[in-house]
């Protein structure tokens, strides 16, 4: 991420918004895009809805999915470390003459 600021234009729920982010413009269209189509999913199934209450209802839907991201995270980093920690245990085993693998 560079330390420039660059102004992006954007549309959300029809409404043009000049942005100021430190990262690429393309990203900041790309994170636009979500909100304004979260925002219009919620107005489909919500029917007519006021502007300001489909975006509170747009923010609180991707901080859900970004806290179950975080947690589903969490839980992978957790067997991966279960998971490593057991084949050390193994090759240790193996390597110091503990284990049977390939005696016959």
């Amino acid at each position: 991420m560079s330390e420039e600021r660059a102004s992006v234009t954007v549309r959300i729920a029809g409404e043009e918004h000049t942005i100021r982010a430190n990262a690429e413009p393309a990203y900041t269209r790309k994170c636009a895009r979500l909100v304004d189509e979260r925002i219009q999913e919620i107005r489909a199934k919500s029917g007519l809805i006021e502007g300001h209450k489909a975006a509170i209802l747009a923010a609180l839907s991707i901080a859900d999915e970004y806290f179950q991201a975080l947690d589903e995270l969490a839980r992978s980093r957790k067997d991966v470390v279960a998971r490593s920690h057991a084949l050390t245990r193994r090759l240790d085993a193996e390597l110091t003459g503990g284990g049977d693998a390939g005696q016959s």
